[in-house]
């Protein structure tokens, strides 16, 4: 197949204590509690000084007025609403005396997200800065208005391009849907390996993958984030959350959470953007309406995964690359967690991928560059396909 791929040792940095992971929590716990009752002039006063407290006073979080975005969003009007569900609805807006547009999402009152989730996005995004993280600008909290406001993208979601596709929008092609991923899986790869302490994102899919006018994606909707396991701990056990489809087995099942977890979910929709089918279709016949299920024999047969691109590609893509992107999507969906690859090898396969004619990569040795055994094998078993 004449692309091998090298693999960068993962830098190892210091992590907070299981003490220090423990007090977090119970911080968290006190600031709903607070938020749950304060005043108005309270709650910002107490939600300024944690976002200080955790960054050290270094970041330039707004706290906005609901009076400023009323304003910026002309009263909330419905011809500035560009999205809504279980959590509430998003509305382009507009900051007076700026140039900037601004994405405005108010949170339903009794919606899906609540005080908690909305606390952990303001103190994650607060704190969190890639290229490939979408930006918090601000929030407010003025009355029981729970409000996040973000940079605005202008495309909107990997969804609305990929599985809600309107006639007037042309499908993305190959290489889009490449770079896509690998912008994606390199938002990941910050907040497992760079973010410090790391932190699992918990709720991967294309509808919180958003895209700008250049179709790079950014990662938005942290309210599921969790902080990653610290130490000697192999994982963290938490309540299951997440969207049916995505979330990994054995998290499904146990409720353990890892980084593997993230993988598997990166896995579906990697295989979305390949199949163009949403990781659960009720619309189609039962034995395709779990991608993953119906995937998994056509992983098997090399005669048929030209099946598995989406038709709306017309054959329009090289068949290598169908052939390398498919092995990197079912290394992510292996049902055994540790058979998974780590989300940096995962970038450097799609770098690869999103830049075939530019990047050659070389193998080295396996003591040299740490290469990744899974994604090497699996390489090499495509290669003599």
């Amino acid at each position: 197949m004449g692309c091998s791929l090298c693999f960068k040792p993962t830098k190892v940095k210091e992590q907070p204590s299981k003490e220090e992971e423990i007090r977090e929590e119970h911080v968290l716990a006190s600031l709903v509690d607070s938020l749950s009752f304060a005043s108005d002039s309270e709650k910002q006063r107490i939600l300024a000084k944690e976002i200080s407290r955790i960054g050290k006073g270094k970041n330039s979080i707004r706290c906005f007025t609901f009076a400023e975005l009323t304003a910026a969003t002309n009263n909330f009007k419905a011809e500035c609403l560009v999205g809504e569900g279980g959590f509430g609805r998003v509305y382009k807006g507009h900051l007076a005396g700026t140039n900037q547009d601004i994405a405005v999402k108010q949170l339903e009152k009794n919606g899906l997200q609540g005080n908690r989730e909305f606390l952990v996005e303001v103190l994650m995004l607060s704190q969190l800065h890639h290229q490939h993280l979408v930006n918090l600008i601000g929030y407010c909290v003025d009355g029981d208005q729970r409000i996040l406001v973000y940079e605005y993208m202008q495309l909107g979601s990997l969804e609305d391009h990929l599985l809600d596709l309107s006639a007037e929008k042309k499908p993305l092609d190959w290489n889009t849907r490449m770079k896509i991923a690998e912008g994606a899986a390199k938002g990941l790869e910050y907040l497992h390996d760079i973010a410090n302490p790391p932190v699992i994102y918990r709720d991967f899919k294309a509808s919180n993958i958003l895209l700008d006018e250049n179709y790079e994606p950014k990662l938005s909707d942290f309210g599921l984030a969790k902080v990653g396991p610290v130490g000697d701990k192999t994982h963290v056990s938490t309540r299951v959350m997440g969207t049916y489809g995505y979330c990994a087995p054995e998290y499904a099942l146990t409720g353990q959470l890892t980084k593997m977890s993230d993988v598997y979910s990166f896995g579906v929709v990697f295989l979305e953007i390949i199949t163009g089918r949403r990781a659960i279709d009720t619309a189609r016949p039962s034995s395709e309406q779990h991608l993953v299920h119906w995937a998994e024999p056509l992983f098997k047969d090399k005669k048929r995964f030209v099946e598995m691109a989406d038709p709306l590609l017309k054959g329009s893509y090289p068949v290598k690359g169908l052939y390398q992107a498919l092995a990197v999507a079912a290394m992510c969906l292996q049902e055994d967690s540790s058979n998974r690859p780590i989300i940096s090898d995962v970038v450097t396969a799609l770098e690869y991928l999103a830049n075939p004619s530019k990047k050659k990569l070389h193998m080295k040795s396996e003591e040299e560059e740490g290469c990744s055994n899974s994604l090497r094998d699996k390489e090499e078993s495509i290669e003599r396909m």
